[in-house]
């Protein structure tokens, strides 16, 4: 019920003239820069967004906006400048988003996580779900605590322990030790390309995919890291650092030029560390992306970019209205993490 009422509200809203008339204001008293933050790019609902993105800003690489942005250019086109980013690389950002940048002539940029690239494998914080959905077993123990798989609720809660001890992992060799222990103890395989191929648009893309996507001057690419860690758990300073700079080497050699925009791991304060923060400064990287909600200013710190939920299961209406401020507040709230 309070999703119609809030669609209610974004119509009325847009068919009353209301966010034109918003729009209309920050493009011309207002100096921003919005970035979208996607995941997958699959569900009915992307095509009539990007329509509506498409029509009301101008839709930019990140790297193009950023650089522009930084500038006191003077630019004809008086429409808001809007990145659309994916973090993660996963496969339907080639099967589907690819093929709508193509269709709508709209540019996107991905952030990539290389070891994920060159193993296939299934990405840790789908890991959980997919274990506990597909075990055969009755009952499983885990610190201590043995869950009961008839259980509905217990299932529910072992789901949420394997998330826990995966994202607060002190480094990625034990995350990968706990994620084989659960898969022995569970009696389950976890998917990758090399068993599934092209069948789970979950896993992630491979080189070969990426750099299609790139060859086309529709999609670009940064680094998000060599495997994941959430950066501000990690106990090793030196693992931090591996962490930001091997992934920008390896995407350079596979991509053939310099890679200079970064994103976070998860990408709140607390994720990212005055460590995370710092290395990034110094790995070489111009630009860093956050997974904070805001829009940006002349202002705003380039290591610490924000940028605004993009959701594929969102009506393009709330989306409108959300972008210029009307609805915001309860959509960001229900957002926030």
């Amino acid at each position: 019920m309070r999703e119609r009422i809030r669609l209610f509200l974004a119509a009325c809203f847009y068919y009353c003239g209301l966010v034109h008339l918003v729009l209309w204001w920050q493009q011309r008293f207002g100096r921003c820069l919005i970035i979208l933050n996607y995941h997958r790019a699959i569900g009915m609902n992307l095509l009539p967004q990007l329509l509506y993105l498409r029509r009301h800003y101008r839709v930019m690489h990140l790297e193009d906006a950023l650089r522009e942005f930084y500038t006191s250019s003077s630019i004809p086109d008086r429409r808001i400048p809007l990145v659309l980013t994916f973090d993660d690389g996963y496969l339907d950002n080639y099967t589907y988003g690819w093929r709508l940048a193509q269709m709508l002539q709209i540019p996107f940029t991905v952030f990539l996580i290389p070891g994920y690239s060159e193993s296939g494998n299934c990405f840790w914080w789908l890991a959980g779900t997919y274990l506990v959905e597909h075990t055969t077993v009755d009952k499983v123990t885990v610190g201590g605590h043995t869950y009961q798989l008839a259980d509905p609720t217990q299932r529910h809660d072992l789901v949420k322990t394997i998330d826990i001890h995966l994202r607060y992992a002190p480094s990625v060799a034990e995350r990968e030790a706990f994620l084989g222990d659960m898969q022995c103890a569970l009696e389950v395989s976890l998917p990758c390309r090399a068993t599934h191929g092209d069948r789970d648009t979950a896993l992630p893309l491979t080189w070969s995919e990426i750099r299609k996507m790139e060859e086309s001057g529709w999609v670009s690419f940064g680094a998000h890291t060599m495997h994941h860690p959430v950066l501000g758990y990690l106990t090793d300073t030196e693992e931090i650092r591996r962490e930001i700079e091997v992934s920008r080497h390896v995407l350079e050699e596979q991509l053939g030029h310099s890679v200079r925009l970064f994103a976070y791991p998860i990408g709140k304060s607390e994720h990212i560390g005055k460590a995370g923060l710092r290395l990034v400064q110094s790995a070489g990287y111009d630009w860093a992306v956050t997974t904070c909600e805001d829009v940006n200013t002349a202002r705003t710190n380039p290591y610490l970019l924000n940028r605004l939920p993009g959701d594929i299961e969102q009506h393009w209406l709330i989306m409108a209205s959300e972008l210029v401020g009307l609805l915001g507040v309860v959509s960001r709230l229900r957002k926030k993490r």
